[in-house]
């Protein structure tokens, strides 16, 4: 089998044996995935593919500092820079100084300001190199100041909504307040009941809707597919001194059968640079059968996004909550048998 990914396709042609390879942040690839030892990663779905096939798959959360990867590490740049930073500084801690490791991605991802951001961390690099519109360098790892390290650096805080928000470059909206968010809560803020929901946050981001919610006594699940989001939620979550349960789902996948009152989401439609309505097609089609009797759907989406008839499909009615000229806030109810 031939790799798929462009990045991937870089690396195949290297020709390299590669023995105990760990692959930090990459696509999911079935090249890849049989080629490599172990990944690491933030994303719900690659761990999935290497777990499915036997193979060591962990989030850089999960990993105690200092424990041992493979003799040999690739790091595929991602599409948010700060996140690529991060990764740089994280292999430093996690690995010896003077480890070596590739970094390979695409020209349209970014891959060309990897010199220089190695640069001003105290890296060397090498370019390897040069195809399929991607580029692979070679580097290893230097001892950061104790203050300089991924785990000092990454999260942000920040207040909005009288609620402190805990964030992680990768991370939806990262840093800043999503107006769709803030228009879905402003549009349910006088219909939500006063008493106690079962309520599960689809796709929590840094939490803000979890906190939200939990702050007015109903009790929260919030799953994302990203680790760094999960992570970012229950640090939001604690930093507020509210409570709430957070997962790491592809959509529904880790909730088995569980039904909620109320289902709430900013659902993603972007998978790295691509438009993908895969998850939120998946959060509508599905969304009835993990509500309970009478429950309810919300969801919010750039005007031009396609959900109308996913909904009506789903719930045989919706309504249109709000709508600001960008986002649209829509509101089903599970039809009655």
């Amino acid at each position: 089998m031939s790799a798929q990914a462009p990045a991937c396709q870089l690396l195949e042609r290297q020709k390299d044996n590669y023995a105990a390879l760990w692959v930090i942040g990459p696509p999911v690839d079935s090249w890849l995935s049989d080629r490599s030892t172990g990944v690491v990663s933030g994303d719900h779905e690659v761990l999935a593919e290497w777990t499915a096939k036997g193979k060591q798959a962990r989030s850089p959360f999960d990993l105690a500092q200092g424990e041992p990867l493979g003799k040999e590490v690739v790091l595929f740049w991602p599409k948010a820079h700060q996140l690529g930073i991060w990764w740089l500084k994280w292999l430093c801690e996690q690995l010896p100084s003077g480890t070596p490791f590739e970094i390979v991605g695409e020209h349209q991802g970014g891959i060309k300001r990897v010199p220089k951001m190695l640069e001003e961390l105290g890296l060397p690099w090498d370019k390897r190199d040069n195809a399929r519109r991607c580029t692979l360098f070679t580097t290893h790892t230097v001892a950061l100041e104790p203050t300089s390290g991924a785990s000092d650096t990454a999260w942000q805080s920040f207040e909005t909504l009288g609620l402190t928000l805990v964030s992680h470059p990768g991370v939806f909206g990262h840093g800043k307040v999503d107006e769709g968010t803030l228009l879905m809560l402003e549009s349910i803020e006088d219909s939500l009941p006063k008493k106690p929901l079962k309520v599960l946050d689809m796709g929590c981001g840094d939490g803000i809707v979890s906190a939200w919610l939990a702050k007015r006594g109903h009790h929260v699940t919030a799953v994302d597919i990203s680790a760094f989001a999960v992570e970012a939620c229950k640090r939001t979550l604690a930093a507020n001194e509210l409570k709430g349960r957070v997962l790491c789902s592809d959509v529904f996948s880790a909730l088995d059968g569980e039904q909620f009152d109320w289902i709430i989401s900013n659902p993603p439609f972007h998978k790295e640079r691509d438009v993908s309505y895969g998850p939120s097609q998946r959060l509508i089609s599905q969304a009835p059968e993990h509500l309970s009797t009478a429950g309810r759907l919300v969801i919010v989406a750039n005007g031009f996004l396609p959900y109308p008839e996913h909904l009506q499909r789903a719930f045989q009615d919706f309504h249109t909550l709000a709508d600001n000229r960008r986002f649209k806030v829509y509101g089903a109810i599970k039809p009655g048998r």
